[in-house]
């Protein structure tokens, strides 16, 4: 990999606010703009998006007026316009547990050795390396952090450190204090110079599926008897060999499992009561946009099939938004820290101190 370009990274005032009116950002792996709500809720403007799915597209372009760019590989760094702020969920399956287990199962590869989106990464590393963003923001599934016996991730974190530069900090962050369902999700946040981080707090208790739930859902999303018989006997099966795979059952009072891209198949991962002797539903397209926190007026211009999809690959919304407010007070901070730093202390044992306060904080600050 080539690291040889440079170019400067955006210049920020003595106020530690940016010259220009607003943070710029680029959302890579874009699918249909969970990262772009977010950040442009906070203030932000979005000059730059991809993603090689077509029906992704058509519900990004529905909702933004503009279609992204399609494969990554297939664009110049120099055509991507330069930006202040780098954002990408990138692709999860190469690492994801359910995903790993699917390609072995059909003797596939997984993690880097993934021919199709394994590398992806690296992609990203390139584009860091030319236009020197003054922070990232990256997402992707939990089991990032312990695939391939953790060196999946020491690659990609001595890529952001000690080959690119930036400081990096990480958490695992659960959705389920602001949307209600179970989704944790690893969160690496960087920035160049070094500026003090601290991930958002979220709150201990969520809103429920009551929130989120229909009152007339239409009976096509109702169970047929044979795929309820059929979920019930593979849940007792697994259940008399001591697995702990079957269906999820929830009512409005409850927090549901994570939505995932498959739930288009059965919906078995979450599944609504619905009383009496009547079988269980699905949840609506709609009901998976708002457990995933996307604004109640988001255009679903697409198939049922392909909108589980894509709210099942998606971000949880209101979680990236509260960390792009963080990585934005962050960088408006950033010059303002000198201000508080006396000749009795430097700003290395500054940001040493500080580092001990950040719990995700991966990599010793810079010394500035």
């Amino acid at each position: 990999m080539d690291f040889s370009l440079r170019e400067d990274s955006p210049h920020y005032g003595t106020n530690g606010h940016p010259v220009k009116s607003k943070l710029r950002f680029i959302d890579l792996f874009c699918g249909i703009g969970g990262f772009r709500i977010a950040f442009e809720r906070v203030g932000c403007e979005c000059v730059f998006s991809c993603d090689w799915d077509k029906y992704s597209q058509i519900t990004y372009e529905a909702n933004f007026g503009e279609k992204p760019h399609s494969d990554i590989h297939s664009v110049a760094d120099t055509d991507i316009p330069k930006h202040d702020i780098l954002c990408a969920g990138f692709p999860c399956q190469p690492f994801s547990i359910a995903g790993v287990s699917k390609k072995l199962s059909l003797g596939r590869k997984h993690g880097f050795e993934d021919e199709k989106q394994g590398n992806l990464f690296f992609s990203i590393a390139e584009i860091l390396n030319y236009h020197q963003p003054s922070a990232f923001v990256l997402e992707n599934v939990k089991n990032l952090l312990g695939h391939d016996k953790g060196r999946t991730f020491d690659v990609i974190h001595r890529t952001l450190t000690k080959a690119l530069g930036y400081t990096v900090y990480h958490k695992i962050i659960d959705a389920q204090s602001v949307v209600p369902q179970h989704r944790e999700r690893i969160f690496l946040v960087g920035f160049k110079p070094w500026c003090h981080f601290e991930f958002p707090h979220f709150p201990t208790e969520g809103p429920k599926l009551s929130s989120i739930l229909e009152r007339a859902v239409p009976e096509k999303y109702t169970l047929s008897d044979h795929l309820w018989r059929y979920l019930q006997a593979y849940a007792a099966k697994h259940q008399a060999a001591g697995n702990g795979f079957g269906f999820g059952l929830f009512s409005g009072g409850d927090v549901a499992r994570t939505l995932s891209a498959r739930y288009y198949k059965d919906g078995s991962e979450i599944l609504i009561a619905q009383g009496g002797r009547k079988n269980p539903r699905r949840l609506t397209p709609r009901e998976c946009c708002k457990l995933m926190g996307f604004p109640a007026d988001f255009r679903i211009p697409v198939s049922d099939t392909q909108a589980y999809r894509q709210f099942g690959n998606s971000v949880a919304v209101p979680v990236v938004e509260r960390v792009a407010k963080s990585v934005i007070q962050a960088l408006q901070m950033r010059g303002k820290e000198d201000m508080y730093i006396g000749e009795s202390m430097p700003l290395f044992n500054l940001a040493h101190k500080r580092s001990k306060k950040a719990g995700g904080m991966t990599h010793e600050p810079h010394p500035a």
